[in-house]
């Protein structure tokens, strides 16, 4: 029996109608102002106007546990590509990668994160659909270290994306994109776990065994135990 992928597609998404109602909340919230809370009441789930809006209208999307962000300033990340290891503002052009980062409990129970998102290059260069890896330390999965959280959106004019990866043979392209100028957000969303998609798909890993096998192996993500 083949192996089941370890890697998530996102659902569907709404048709007209509901991308419509999309734009006109989100417009409506816009001219409130910059950084505007969006007081989404809508019928259809919050992931899937997210995860419109942010295509849709070309943003970047960054989650948080913090809700009063109102201007964001480039820090430096820590991280083993060389893009991610930057003094810089750092979000993502898919909405559901930003609203896992937005209700991870991370203050309450240390984690480890091992997460992905990405889309295949086809031929033509069109685009796959999306795909996703969700995973944090064992402890925190079992202590559901989850809580409400905030998106923000952001223009992406100073961003930019990271480089493609080559992984199988093919080009993929991760929704990691940085600004090393300050940004400040247009909008934002309040967000909770009840939320996300994918929050009973989110996997617990130990730590020891993921940092044994990914220093061993570093282009073998997700090194599943």
């Amino acid at each position: 029996m083949p192996q089941r992928s370890p890697f998530l597609t996102r659902p569907p998404m709404p048709g007209a109608d509901a991308a419509a109602a999309f734009d006109a909340l989100f417009d409506r919230s816009l001219a409130k102002g910059p950084n505007a809370l969006i007081d989404y009441n809508l019928p259809w789930p919050r992931w899937q106007f997210i995860a419109h809006i942010v295509e849709a209208r070309a943003l970047i999307a960054h989650g948080s546990q913090n809700d009063a962000i109102t201007e964001f300033e480039p820090r430096q990340s820590h991280d083993a590509h060389p893009f991610g290891n930057r003094e810089a503002v750092y979000g993502a052009s898919d909405g559901l990668w930003s609203m896992y980062y937005a209700i991870l409990d991370r203050a309450a129970q240390p984690m480890l994160l091992v997460n992905s998102a990405a889309r295949l290059e086809l031929e033509g260069g069109a685009l796959g659909d999306p795909f996703y890896f969700f995973s944090i330390s064992r402890p925190a999965l079992e202590a559901r270290a989850f809580r409400p959280g905030m998106l923000y959106l952001l223009p992406r004019d100073s961003f930019e994306q990271m480089p493609p990866l080559t992984v199988g043979g093919q080009r993929a392209h991760v929704p990691q994109w940085a600004s090393l100028v300050a940004v400040t957000p247009l909008a934002r969303i309040a967000v909770a776990p009840e939320d996300f998609p994918f929050l009973d798909e989110i996997r617990g890993h130990d730590d020891a065994f993921i940092l044994e096998r990914a220093k061993a192996d570093p282009d073998g993500f997700p090194w599943l135990d």
